[in-house]
């Protein structure tokens, strides 16, 4: 349990929200809190089997609202957002990770690495806290540190 007034923001409603959107039959894919120019954004990022709606986000909106106002983690002004995390979605946590082994992906470095490269596409064989492993086209294998990454992505024509 987080306690309230953590500092860990995300933690604090990524644990009020998850039950809620659990209840509606949904999977909580991952909550960001973020700055943009002058604007703080409070990002619920939500996932089914078969998609997700814009009725699901709306649902979920108003679901977490109120209980959001209630735990009042944030002491700004925010704008919340509920999307899906898209069909190019970003793998952040290991759940993510172990949920597309074996699927296409697309990796962008922050710079290049030491063969000049910043991008690859491969299938993701294997992943752990550190890093992650790609089987390329040409058949070598890659090994990405995960912090060297700005993302890790499904490939756009993966669709599970």
């Amino acid at each position: 349990m987080v306690k309230k007034g953590s500092g860990n923001t995300v933690a604090e409603v990524t644990e009020l929200v998850r039950p809620i959107i659990e209840d509606m039959g949904l999977e909580l894919w991952n909550v960001c809190y973020v700055k943009e120019g002058s604007e703080y954004y409070l990002r619920i990022f939500i996932d089914k089997e078969n998609g997700v709606t814009i009725d699901d986000c709306e649902n979920v909106t108003r679901a977490v609202d109120a209980p959001l106002d209630e735990l009042d983690p944030i002491d700004k002004n925010y704008i919340l957002e509920v999307s899906s995390p898209g069909v190019e979605r970003e793998l952040i946590l290991d759940r993510h990770f172990d949920k597309y082994l074996g699927s296409p992906v697309m990796v962008k470095l922050i710079r290049p690495d030491e063969n000049g490269i910043r991008e690859y596409k491969g299938t993701l064989v294997s992943h752990d806290k550190d890093m992650v492993k790609l089987m390329l086209e040409n058949g070598k294998e890659a090994v990405i540190k995960k912090k060297s990454a700005v993302y890790i992505k499904l490939d756009d024509f993966n669709i599970n």
